[in-house]
């Protein structure tokens, strides 16, 4: 397993392919290779897996005609070999690499109809002037590209991942919208070419790509016929019989030992589901048999699987039952991933899958991946299957509309009475949710209907009534692509090979050649793989019909990580987006959490999940307010030290001091004493200026009073405050400015109204109207009085718990300010504390400002006059206090 990645139409430019190697450096740890010629230029990492000593690329021909890289394994590559020989061809090495080159120099593009494995490759062919590309029947490996240069000079840019695209510096990121509308409205990813990356596209499955080397022209097309061969298959429809079975078993079971080959230690994915689980038991017959290529196991299979316990999700009792019957011949490593580490994980795992992802269950496998890459390099899994035998309930639909369909009346009656616990389960689901009256919620209530209209005319369906063709378009198109981009992202982040036994191409022509009743009978689905597997498999999962796999509990996460979701949700870039409608999400998002909402939390996700990629990939770094490494001797960025306050006359300069974030737990007075003491023993280091300006003269301690309410308790996490009707009125008549929410938000109009009282409220709003009529402004906060205009808003400019907390205006302010002016005089040296004048607790931002208690000897009038200008700045600036001295 490797990585790739190049360009067409620009010279040696070695640079830009290192460039575009190092992004996917974890694909391909144990070696990278370039190669240049012309306008061609290929960059390839290697993870050996087969002749580890040699099989490195680019792999050039014996010709020196023909160069290769190769992203995959073909598993078929010894019979290959075998034939490539009879027709005279040598070889140097024993990796299947060669086998591949040399598959294409004597077959052409038709070579890669042959393999049987996973592929993503590209070939420079200097007879033919041809730079191809391909990408193996199932789409098992990525492979994307993108035109660049221009129409007189084309140029493409290729490479296993999206991020050596975009590294290569030859394309402007843009978003395809088109496709993040199906995403979010249809929840569907990966069926078509076009990924969410404007002008990036990926080849399809079976897909190649062949540009003519001397007009930058190129096409693409299939090589091969398999979703058409499978379709032709589906009409023969052997019966089922005991020798169907015996035949699928040998298959299978090949198929199995065919992805053991290795040099390097290989294991196993097991959920505890029917698939992974059949894949395990049938290695542990494999090594009971002592078959070939078993010895890439060790003594023992080594397997991974993700727990919940206690969880509604979690299946460790079935992967128990598999590593009992395995006994002896099996350890087990056991993943329990947790909330705190899906949060810690989360920008990684967004950047691992680099498009967005229906839910967040991928991320039970990345945790799985990341454990297995500690002690094997290849590992197993069971992806596909479920596209394959119906995995899935809506394919019991799906074939009982077949045989409606059809007329076939007494088996659709069979079915249909075989399927009461499956038809019950659904209708249950159903009628509880009616019957709870809990509100449904669709995406499309969510989303900016500016964006929406646009692609009105977007749809989405499935093969309604006929089985083996809704699962051809699954494989090929509406499942499986998805299933297998996580498969290899999850695997390549942590250098591991994933191989996925169940994509064998021979063993789904041969299953597509039976009847349904061989998928699908009795209400049972994945019918011929429980009975080839009865007597390997523990009867509680050969008997088993709830599905769950490897995935998180996103229920319960989501409740537990709400803190973390509101800050994504109130943050300044979720809001700033044209896409959704950032009142309707939290609204919505509150409405789940206090049980009054339906919502599934995949609608939740796709938004979460959506906004993280466009910071990762789309926003430029975000730039923080303030000055970097800012001294407490220097104003803030855009402000002034000194400033004359007209209602005294007097000059006062003042000095904002930065801060640690101040939370609830933050111990006020003697975090405020130790910036004053660091101010005043920087002095002497300050300049003669400062300590001139600072020397026998009147001065003041200034706080914020956001860093005070929230010290004293008074700082409420949102999703604690009981939001009334009348809240989410009223703040609709508040305009929002970027100097502060206020009461803009229902949650801070809901603690005036906790404050003052409804009546107060409502009669404040009609004097303000008045006021406004008059021409007045300010009257609502004059009449309603209680420093209600020192409550703010959840905001997500701010910083710590401000970004989802409103904040009431703190407790007699008076009080806290001759408190702390006491400590300050007991703390300081005489000569200091005997020209302290006081403290003052301000509410102030680039608006307006307000004195909201002090111990000081000056007017109330002259101390907003001292702040008028806002000198600590908005909250990014952590510069919550000043301390401001009288000047001449």
């Amino acid at each position: 397993m490797c990585g790739i990645a190049g360009y067409y139409g620009y010279s040696a430019d070695e640079a830009m392919l290192k460039v575009m190697s190092d992004t996917i450096a974890h694909r391909g740890p144990d070696g990278e290779g370039f190669y240049t010629q012309d306008k061609i230029g290929f960059a390839h990492r290697r993870l050996a897996i087969i002749d580890v000593a040699h099989g490195q690329e680019p792999m050039i021909s014996q010709d020196g005609k023909t160069v290769l890289v190769y992203n995959g394994e073909t598993y078929n590559y010894l019979d290959l070999r075998a034939e490539l020989e009879a027709l005279g061809r040598t070889f140097v090495t024993n990796s299947d690499t060669e086998v591949v080159l040399q598959s294409y120099e004597e077959w052409g593009v038709e070579a890669f109809d042959r393999f049987n494995g996973m592929f993503g490759l590209a070939i420079h062919d200097t007879k033919n002037n041809q730079l191809v590309l391909a990408r193996d029947h199932f789409g098992i490996k990525p492979l994307y590209f993108a035109k660049a240069g221009t129409q007189e000079s084309p140029a493409l840019l290729f490479g296993s991942e999206i991020k050596p695209l975009l590294a290569s510096g030859k394309l402007e990121r843009q978003v395809n919208e088109r496709i993040l509308y199906r995403y979010l409205q249809f929840r569907i990813h990966d069926e078509e070419a076009e990924t969410f990356f404007e002008g990036i596209d990926k080849l399809m499955p079976g897909e190649k790509l062949v540009l003519d080397t001397t007009t930058g022209q190129h096409e693409i097309s299939m090589y091969t016929r398999f979703p058409e061969e499978l379709k032709e298959l589906a009409k023969i429809g052997t019966p089922y019989s005991q020798e169907v079975i015996e035949e699928y078993r040998q298959r299978f079971t090949e198929g199995v030992r065919l992805r053991l080959q290795s040099e390097v230690p290989v294991g196993t994915a097991l959920s505890g589901g029917l698939d992974s689980s059949a894949v395990v038991v049938t290695i542990n017959k494999l090594m009971q048999e002592q078959a070939a290529a078993t010895d890439s196991l060790g003594g023992s299979q080594q397997t991974f699987s993700a727990v919940f316990p206690n969880s509604i999700n979690d299946e460790e009792k079935y992967a128990d039952a598999v590593l009992e019957l395995c006994q002896g011949k099996v350890t087990s490593h056991k993943i329990l991933p947790k909330p705190a580490e899906f949060e810690a994980d989360l920008l990684d795992f967004v950047r691992t899958q680099e498009e967005p992802i229906i839910s967040s269950g991928p991320y039970a496998q990345y945790q799985v991946m990341r454990e297995a890459s500690k002690h094997v390099t290849v590992l197993l899994d069971g992806q596909g299957a479920d596209e394959m035998m119906a995995g899935y309930i809506p394919y019991y639909f799906a074939y009982l509309r077949q045989l409606k369909k059809n007329g076939q009346y007494t088996k659709l009656a069979k079915e249909m009475l075989s399927s009461t616990d499956i038809l019950f389960r659904l209708a249950r689901f159903q009628i509880f949710g009616k019957l709870s009256a809990k509100k449904s919620l669709s995406i499309s209530s969510l989303l900016q209907k500016s964006f929406t209209s646009k692609y009105k005319n977007e749809r989405f369906s499935n093969v309604p009534d006929n089985l083996k063709l809704r699962l051809i378009d699954d494989l090929f198109h509406k499942s499986l692509p998805s299933v297998l981009r996580y498969e290899d992202k999850n695997t390549m982040r942590f250098s591991l090979e994933g191989r996925v036994p169940f994509l064998d191409k021979e063993v789904v022509k041969y299953l597509f050649s039976l009847s349904d009743e061989s998928i699908i009978k009795g209400g049972w689905n994945k019918r011929i793989l429980r009975d080839a597997t009865r007597g390997l498999l523990p009867s509680m999962i050969s008997n088993r019909r709830n599905k769950i796999g490897f995935t998180t509990p996103e229920a319960e996460w989501f409740v537990s990580m709400k803190e973390k979701l509101y800050e994504i949700f109130l943050s300044s870039s979720f809001e700033a987006r044209s896409y959704w409608d950032q009142d309707a999400v939290i609204y919505a998002f509150e409405e789940y959490l206090s049980g009054k909402s339906a919502a599934n939390t995949m609608v939740f996700w796709r938004l979460l999940n959506t906004e993280l990629w466009l910071r990762e990939f789309f926003d430029e770094p975000e730039v923080k307010a303030g000055i970097e490494g800012k001294s407490d001797y220097i104003p803030n960025a855009d402000k002034q030290l000194d400033i004359t306050v007209p209602a005294d006359g007097v000059t006062y300069r003042r000095y904002p001091l930065r801060t640690e974030v101040f939370y609830k737990e933050t111990d006020l007075d003697p975090a405020l004493l130790s910036y004053v003491k660091r101010f005043v023993d920087g002095l002497p280091q300050a300049g003669a200026e400062h300590q001139k300006a600072t020397a026998d003269t009147p001065w003041y301690l200034f706080i914020s009073e956001k860093i005070v309410a929230m010290t004293q308790g008074r700082s409420i996490p949102v999703w604690d405050i009981k939001v009334s009707n009348a809240a989410r009125l009223f703040s609709r008549f508040v305009t929002r400015n970027p100097g502060g929410i206020g009461l803009a938000s229902p949650w801070s109009m809901q603690l005036a109204i906790d404050e003052v009282g409804l009546p107060r409220i409502a009669y404040a709003s009609a004097r303000s109207v008045i006021g406004k009529l008059q021409g007045k402004s300010g009257v609502f906060y004059e009449v309603v009085g209680h420093n209600i205009n020192a409550i703010d808003g959840a905001a997500g400019y701010q910083v710590g718990t401000s970004t989802h907390s409103v904040k009431y205006a703190p407790k007699d302010p008076d009080g806290v300010a001759r408190r702390l002016s006491a400590k300050v005089r007991a703390m300081l040296p005489e000569e200091l504390a005997k020209n302290f004048a006081g403290t003052a607790i301000m509410d102030a931002n680039d608006l307006g400002v307000v004195a909201l208690g002090h111990d000081t000897e000056l007017s109330k009038e002259v101390l907003e006059g001292i702040f008028k200008d806002n000198p600590q700045g908005q909250t990014t600036e952590t510069t919550p206090m000043s301390l401001v001295f009288r000047q001449a």
